[in-house]
């Protein structure tokens, strides 16, 4: 980690769009990888990189819906991966380190929210299970693939950290499970993760990077009911997005400004926020966002990394 979590003055805001932040990089020649990369926040990240020149790789677990959803997208390629699966996570790196093609960008995207209580491979809670220790899996495992020093990963995390740091005695919910605990775990997972990939990278030239996108209606939402979404404010009674909701271009420009700003060579390991470094939370609100303390924390990231190697069998910086 080579930053303090404070802005940085990027010039960008809550209201910029993919478009805005990428205006002047050229990717050609540049390889991304963006897990759910087909709908929601991943398709206008997708459609963004593209524009930009590069070619983007989406590992789908519904292989036809993604290929249908990006037929119209060129420079994309869609490959079966199932993140709930360590098989399949194995089976998909080990295709993609065939190729010897190299990765410039690997974004952990997908995920899942607020799902019923549902059990993976050994008994894995499964929002720890998808949206951090598969994305944990697959860059570990992709590690030779990642371009020396120019690579860069970034997971997209959530303002719903604020809910729950890791649960070290209980991380699987076995004494009671909270979907919305569970959410927030993973989440804070994600930014402990970017932060101690950053540190471990560091020698390679490798970054990575954690974020809020803010909020935005996508089909993340797909287990919350409308009448809960009203309640939460998320939606007016209407059925229209909240004030304050961003679209999907500005919900994704912070994951396009973490993956190419020149800016962030500086400022490894940071936790982003409106295309800028997130300043510490300094309230409960998540609308207003920030980042809590739980999940920057190093010698939390370390201790996470530990506890990950330990349930996956991998560490390819041990």
């Amino acid at each position: 980690m080579t930053t303090t979590q404070h802005r940085i003055g990027s010039g960008f805001g809550a209201h910029s769009t993919t478009d805005d932040v990428l205006a002047g990089i050229d990717l050609s020649g540049r390889t991304a990888l963006v897990t759910g990369g087909y709908s929601g926040l991943g398709l206008a990240t997708t459609r963004a990189l593209t524009r930009a020149g590069a070619h983007v790789i989406v590992p789908a677990r519904r292989a036809a819906a993604a290929e249908s959803a990006l037929r119209e997208v060129p420079g994309t390629e869609v490959h079966e991966l199932d993140l709930a699966d360590q098989e399949s996570i194995r089976a998909f790196a080990a295709d993609l380190l065939r190729t010897a093609r190299p990765l410039d960008l690997l974004i952990a995207n997908a995920g899942v929210m607020a799902c019923p209580e549902t059990r993976i491979g050994p008994g894995w809670e499964a929002h720890f299970a998808i949206n951090h220790l598969g994305h944990y899996a697959l860059v570990n495992r992709l590690l030779p693939a990642l371009t020396p020093g120019r690579a860069r990963v970034v997971a997209v995390a959530s303002s719903g950290h604020f809910l729950s740091g890791i649960r070290w005695a209980d991380p699987h919910f076995r004494d009671g499970y909270d979907r919305w605990a569970a959410y927030a775990q993973s989440k804070t997972a994600n930014a402990l993760f970017a932060r101690h990939l950053d540190t471990l990278g560091a020698s390679r030239g490798l970054h990575a990077f954690a974020l809020h996108p803010g909020s935005i209606l996508t089909p993340l939402q797909r287990h919350i009911p409308r009448e809960e979404q009203v309640a939460q404010g998320w939606l007016t009674a209407d059925g229209r997005p909240a004030p304050g909701f961003k679209t999907p271009a500005q919900g994704a420009a912070t994951t396009v400004w973490a993956a190419t700003a020149p800016v962030l060579d500086a400022h490894g390991g940071a936790y982003l926020q409106d295309c800028d470094i997130a300043e510490p939370a300094t309230s409960d609100d998540m609308l207003v966002g920030g980042v809590k303390p739980w999940a920057t924390d190093p010698v939390d990231a370390a201790r996470l990394w530990r506890l990950s190697a330990d349930l996956t069998g991998l560490d390819a910086f041990g």
